[in-house]
């Protein structure tokens, strides 16, 4: 079974990191708020790349 990527929208602060470094998977929801729109739309590699540039680490795995 492969991870999907999801967004803590609570903690997210909408900095808009995750969108430009990875926009096959992240978009913004609202104003203030990034979400996942493809989960599978990027290598896991790119995915992380996003996760580890997130100013809250509000993005994470889940199985």
């Amino acid at each position: 079974m492969s991870r999907i990527v999801v967004i803590d929208a609570e903690a997210c602060i909408g900095c808009e990191t995750c969108t430009r470094l990875c926009p096959e998977v992240f978009k913004m929801i609202s104003e203030h708020k990034a979400g996942v729109y493809n989960p599978t739309g990027a290598p896991e590699e790119k995915i992380e790349l996003a996760m580890d540039n997130c100013p809250v680490a509000c993005i994470t795995w889940e199985d």
